[in-house]
Parts: structure tokens; C-alpha cells; sequence
């Protein structure tokens, strides 16, 4: 390979990483907290500060252990053709997916991922993914779809689980300038205050072992339950 080819290569990468993590790819991410309108109605994020121990919370709590391990999990187990062990790795995620919202969001974020990408795609190993959702032997979270698309293109798995948590991060501040509210310069702030943390724990996900999935937060799950229970309500989540 030579060097233009090369660089051709890894340019193309770079673009479908944005397009995947793209926050304007309509699946509806937009319209989830994931139980951060609980903390900030209960006033336990109220400004930039606690905005950032929120999101940096999330990230080493509660996706080091769940969703971005899932994706890695997933994206491994794509590389073997293993639909027995993404069917597991997805029955697992709704399990621990207890808060109601949140699983149904999560399943609708991974259905609506994979209709996109089965139709620019056509790839025969997501076409059978994608029949056992429709068969209902499958939920199809987000997670788990995101870890078997990125592998299919060949997108480096670090730079996968890194860009995933990063889009979980820009969500979560995005969402706090809506409700807390914050202006958007803290929000840019916070963003590059994580830019470390994000980095350092995608670099520790790839040495979480498998028997670790799902550890859990129970504070967040509690606030996700309580969510569908406030007086009023901009999210689904």
C-alpha cells in the first residue's frame, strides 16, 4: 500500500466515524436525557461544576462498564461472526437496562441505526442481524448495533469506543445547556475539560474483561426510574 493509498484510507475511516457519531443522523438521540432531567429538577446539577461531575461520572461509572464496553464486545465478536454471542451480548444490555425509558430508548436508537446503515451498506452479516431483530430474537441496542457497524467498516476499535464516548459526552452537555440552563461557552468547556478522561478510558475499556459488563450504578438507574414521574418533562428519558 502506498502512501496516498494510505492516507486515502484512513481519511475514509475519519469520515464515516462523523457520520456514525453525527448528531444530526436521524435516530432520535436528541430526545434522551438518560435521567439528567432528574438531577437537574431535583437540583443536584445546577451549574457548570456539577455539570462536569455529572458527565465525567457517566463516562467512568456507569459507560466504562456498560455501553462503551458493549460496543467493544460487539465490534469484537463481529470480527468472528459471532451471532450466538451478539444475541447474548444483547439480551445481556436489555437486562441491565432496568430503568424502562432507557431501554426502550436504547432499542430504538440501535433499530433506527441499523435500518440506516442495512440500506447504504447491504452487508450480508448486518442483513442477518438485522432479520433477527425483525423476528424479535434480537432487541437491537444501541450499544451493541453501533459495535457491529463500526467493525464492519473497518473503523479502528479504539477510535470506535472513543468516538462513541465522546458522542455520549457532547449529548450530555448539549442536553445541560437545555435544562440547567448553562451558557454555551461552559458547555464548549466542560467538552474540552473531558477530552483526558475520554481519551485515558477508552485505552482502559480495551483491557475490561468480559465477566465485568454491567456493573452497576445505582443512583443513575434510581433517577431514570424517576423520570417518568416528574411533573413535567422536556425528554423521553
Amino acid at each position: 500500500m502506498n502512501k496516498d493509498t494510505a492516507k486515502s484510507k484512513e481519511l475514509g475511516s475519519l469520515i464515516e466515524i462523523l457520520h456514525i457519531t453525527d448528531p444530526t443522523l436521524p435516530i432520535g438521540g436528541f430526545s434522551h436525557s438518560n435521567g439528567l432531567e432528574t438531577y437537574v429538577q431535583q437540583n443536584l446539577v445546577k451549574n457548570a461544576s456539577t455539570t462536569q461531575d455529572f458527565v465525567e461520572s457517566m463516562l467512568k461509572n456507569n459507560y466504562k462498564y456498560n455501553d462503551a464496553l458493549a460496543v467493544k464486545l460487539a465490534y469484537e465478536f463481529t470480527l468472528e461472526k459471532n451471532v450466538y454471542e451478539l444475541l447474548n451480548l444483547d439480551e445481556e444490555c436489555n437486562a441491565l437496562k432496568a430503568p424502562r425509558e432507557v431501554r426502550e430508548g436504547s432499542q430504538k436508537l440501535g433499530t433506527r441505526l441499523i435500518k440506516i446503515y442495512a440500506t447504504l451498506l447491504d452487508d450480508p452479516f448486518l442483513n442477518q442481524i438485522n432479520d433477527h431483530i425483525e423476528k424479535k430474537e434480537m432487541e437491537g441496542h444501541y450499544p451493541i448495533i453501533y459495535g457491529i457497524i463500526t467493525s464492519l467498516l473497518k473503523i479502528d476499535k479504539e477510535k470506535a469506543t472513543c468516538a462513541f464516548l465522546y458522542n455520549a459526552a457532547v449529548a450530555m452537555v448539549t442536553n445541560a445547556v437545555k435544562l440547567v440552563p448553562l451558557g454555551q461557552t461552559d458547555g464548549q468547556q466542560i467538552i474540552y475539560n473531558v477530552q483526558g478522561l475520554i481519551e485515558d478510558l477508552t485505552l482502559e475499556i480495551m483491557d475490561v474483561e468480559r465477566e465485568l459488563h454491567g456493573v452497576c450504578n445505582t443512583a443513575l438507574d434510581i433517577k431514570c426510574m424517576q423520570h417518568e414521574h416528574l411533573y413535567s418533562r422536556l425528554y423521553m428519558s
